[in-house]
């Protein structure tokens, strides 16, 4: 379970630009910007929490729905 939420937040802040690659003849670098992975990170999971919240709280099947009470 944390391997996929370690995966998930290398995800987001991969694709929100926090990390930039150099090289030269002699060495690579990978560096990380640790402001923008935070933003990236954080921006993410709220888009997500948002999504989820939307799928789960969806106000018209509360307007579709009928409750029927039978009286025996």
């Amino acid at each position: 379970m944390i391997k996929y939420l370690l995966g998930a937040i290398l995800t987001l802040a991969i694709i929100g630009g926090a990390f930039s690659f150099q090289s030269n003849d002699q060495s690579w670098q990978i560096i990380v910007h640790k402001e923008e992975a935070f933003k990236s990170v954080t921006n993410g999971a709220l888009r997500i929490y948002k999504i989820g919240l939307g799928l789960f709280t969806d106000t018209d099947l509360v307007d579709k729905a009928s409750i029927i009470l039978e009286e025996s």
